[in-house]
């Protein structure tokens, strides 16, 4: 990584420019039917060299970390900057760019042990899964990804960030005749090893496999209007999908029109439009340090701050980082971020949570004439406004008359965000509670799929159209 001495040598006639450094070490460990697959390492470095003049923007990557390389880069950015002049929606004002200072390390309480440990781990989850002849697939594999970013400006400006993610995975399937079923285990979160006894891998084989196999001989999902009950892990795929896109000002103003379509929410809607039921309270919060995406500063030096994005069920903010903020004068947030050295920021969610409320989940199933608890996301499908939706889960479980009766598979239900928000009827308090995320939500032209968080208590909708999966 070159040293600021290095940097300060760097000139350019733009009045602004920046250098932002990333490395990521990347190490996945897998195994599928009791055989280790080859384990991966991957390492990728470089930089993105960032000019700004009166009324200009420009920007180049490199991966030639020498002097002359990162010279080279950043003529190129400032001969970019100068031909935008004029040409762009926004007129760039280097006055305007930050030079922040801070540094932020990812918590993790235990180093990984070493190779063979964990070998030996995803090999026996492996073979716990084989609790039946009708287990026809089992894996389990381990990700381990190591990040550095270091972002300095001409002007005073530098940050240091380090970031480790543990990220478990583990998947069964069963199989009877024509029916097939899975369940699966996914733990995104940023930290160390600890990261496995939170997600509760040791001993996921065997259950999982039990669970699939309650599946293969369950009922399907009955279909109609009833009540339904997601937890967490089923609620982090409908607040990704159908507030989180939504809500990016990019999107709102049509720059992801052509690749990941366009947004029902309008920039008149901030502050007026009724979301959600007046218990959906959602906040942008990449301060919650154990969160897979949280972070100090966002790749264009805005320093992280909690920002509330519905409250009380009224849209408040949308996710729009410097730029987009500039365009439109409306609060954002420091959502301006890159997958890699090669990528520019652009606006991403980050850690998107639904806030507690104070509803006991047995309270929650108590007040159910007929509805269907669901968990685990294995399908989804949404429009180019992220209105319409259907989505669909691993288990279901039916309740009638305030208790759970049974298992049924194929569970789904459909909605219009617009309204399915409004249906929001018990939110569940913090023992419901949980923290999780995604490593590969995708967006933007060249294409950055990134880390994001999403943390819920469990919730319940009413009258949603709920339906089974074909026999």
């Amino acid at each position: 990584m070159p040293t600021n001495s290095s940097l300060e040598q760097l000139t350019s006639a733009a009045s602004f420019w920046s250098f932002r450094f990333h490395r990521e070490t990347s190490e996945t460990f897998a195994t599928r039917q009791d055989i280790l697959e080859p384990p991966s390492l991957s390492i990728d470095r470089g930089a993105m060299l960032t000019a700004v003049v009166d009324g200009g923007y420009g920007y180049c990557a490199t991966s030639d970390l020498s002097q002359a390389g990162l010279q080279a880069a950043l003529d190129r950015a400032t001969e970019w900057a100068e031909a935008t002049k004029g040409k762009s929606v926004f007129k760039f004002d280097p006055e305007r760019m930050p030079a922040p200072k801070g540094e932020y390390e990812s918590p993790f309480l235990k180093e990984r042990p070493k190779n063979a440990e964990i070998r030996d781990l995803l090999m026996a989850e492996c073979k716990a899964a084989k609790v039946d002849e009708r287990i026809v697939e089992r894996t389990a594999s381990l990700s381990i990804v190591d990040e550095e970013r270091l972002y300095y400006t001409n002007t005073g400006g530098e940050l240091r960030q380090r970031f480790r993610f543990t990220v478990p995975n583990a998947r069964v399937t069963a199989n009877a005749g024509v029916v097939t079923q899975s369940r699966s285990l996914e733990h995104a979160q940023q930290g160390g090893w600890e990261q496995l006894e939170r997600a509760g891998f040791k001993g996921c084989g065997e259950r999982l496999a039990r669970e699939a196999l309650a599946l293969l001989e369950a009922p399907n999902c009955p279909s109609g209007k009833m009540d339904v009950l997601l937890m967490p892990d089923q609620m982090m795929l409908q607040i990704h999908e159908s507030i989180g896109h939504p809500l990016e000002l990019d999107r709102i103003l049509g720059d992801e029109r052509n690749y990941a379509g366009t947004s029902f929410v309008r920039p008149e809607m901030f502050g007026e439009y009724q979301y959600g039921s007046k218990l959906l309270n959602v906040t942008f919060d990449p301060t919650r340090r154990e969160e897979f995406a949280s972070f100090g500063f966002d790749d264009e030096g805005t320093k992280a701050e909690k920002i509330w994005l519905i409250k009380n069920g009224t849209l408040v903010a949308p996710l729009g980082g410097t730029l987009s903020q500039l365009r439109t004068g409306m609060r954002g947030t420091a959502n301006s971020r890159a997958s890699s050295w090669n990528r520019p920021p652009i606006d991403r969610m980050a850690n998107l949570n639904v806030e507690p409320g104070e509803s006991r989940l047995e309270d929650m199933i108590k007040s159910i004439k007929r509805g269907v608890l669901m968990r685990t996301n294995v399908s989804w499908s949404i429009d180019d406004s992220r209105n319409k939706f259907q989505f669909g889960c691993e288990w279901g479980e039916l309740i009638e008359d305030g208790r759970i009766t049974g298992v049924v598979k194929n569970p789904n239900y459909r909605g219009v965000s617009a309204n399915f928000w409004r249906s929001l009827r018990m939110v569940g308090d913090r023992d419901t509670f949980q923290v999780l995320g995604t490593p590969t939500c995708g967006k933007g032209e060249p294409n950055q799929a990134i880390h994001v968080g999403h943390a819920a208590p469990a919730c319940l909708f009413a009258d949603v159209e709920v339906f089974g999966g074909v026999e």
